[in-house]
């Protein structure tokens, strides 16, 4: 897709604030910070595998969105989202059927949380013809290793030729995935151990061993599922995103970035999009800069991404206002 810039120009180009904005609602308000201090704004939403993925792309590249029923991460049925993008390619957002958000804290139950509805939605996908499917694994509430989601696609009668990407923003191995992730899920120490076991027991039984490959961890395992099962390729969410958004040349061609998520951390160095997005600025020499709903990252660490300056803001007032005082500057 093409885009005209110049070097009045600065990209905007953030992730979700997760819980808050989105990553669309983000770049609209730091368009229009930057186009009141007098720069075209290059407006350029990311996502790095996440919730958001599937938004980020189809904004960028176009296409059509389609629903199929499926089934949440507790087995209740549901119309989820996915989209056909115009070259072919389909994705699906692992969240959309599978997400820690579809089930109350109360109600969660790490064990008997299945991905299931995730492959339900991989097999409509398949169903139109696609020729790749993209999965982002972001955001699940499971640690099944994707046996819900490999058993609901070989029920459909398999892919039907299409090949599947899958989009990490972790780099955990297999065995790691409960003890790591699980947590955050409902589980707690029993049931870690419990999870682990099964990962190991599902290992043994895949056509080849996902254990010690990066990123197999990803969304409870899925990824691995997905590699083991079907060949699935994994590659980090980010730097796919960033790829397919041209952002390289869109970056090269302006006078500076501006990234942003809602909390830049630790987490933000290990393949989150901000800390991608400020890598390929530092090492192409391009000015980056951040808007983040708060700052937690310690000035050692800082270094590492190079960015030029951090503004805190927490609505979407202050992001737009940040944005503008950030283009009086430049």
């Amino acid at each position: 897709m093409p885009h005209r810039m110049h070097r009045r120009s600065v990209v905007a180009a953030p992730d979700s604030f997760k819980g808050t904005f989105r990553a669309t609602e983000v770049a609209a308000a730091m368009e229009r910070g930057l186009e009141a201090a007098g720069w075209q704004a290059d407006r350029c939403p990311i996502a790095d595998g996440g919730e958001g993925t599937l938004e980020a792309l189809l904004t960028a590249l176009g296409g059509e969105t389609a629903a199929a029923e499926a089934h949440d991460p507790l087995g209740r049925p549901l119309r989820a989202g996915f989209a056909v993008l115009e070259d072919g390619t389909a994705v699906v957002e692992a969240s959309a059927a599978s997400g820690l958000n579809l089930v109350p804290a109360q109600e969660r139950d790490a064990v008997a949380a299945s991905t299931a509805g995730t492959g339900e939605l991989i097999a409509a996908a398949a169903a139109t013809g696609a020729g790749e499917i993209v999965v982002a694994a972001g955001g699940t509430g499971t640690t099944d290793g994707g046996a819900g989601a490999v058993a609901a696609i070989e029920a459909a009668g398999g892919l039907d030729g299409a090949r599947i990407v899958v989009l990490c923003d972790v780099r955990t191995p297999w065995e790691h995935a409960a003890e790591v992730f699980a947590p955050q899920k409902g589980a707690g120490p029993e049931e870690v151990r419990q999870l682990t076991q099964r990962l190991h027991e599902l290992a043994d039984r895949l056509p080849r061993d996902p254990r010690g490959v990066p990123m197999t961890g990803a969304a409870g395992g899925l990824a691995g599922g997905l590699w083991a099962a079907f060949d699935a390729k994994l590659v980090s969410g980010a730097a796919f995103v960033l790829d397919a958004l041209n952002f390289d040349a869109r970056a090269g061609a302006a006078r500076a970035v501006i990234g942003g998520e809602g909390r830049l951390d630790r987490q933000s160095l290990a393949g989150k999009a901000l800390g991608e997005v400020a890598v390929r600025c530092r090492q192409r020499g391009i000015p980056c800069h951040a808007i983040v709903g708060s700052d937690g990252l310690r000035p050692f660490d800082n270094r590492l991404l190079d960015l030029a300056t951090v503004d805190e803001a927490t609505t979407l007032e202050e992001i737009e206002a940040a944005a503008r005082a950030l283009g009086e500057r430049l």
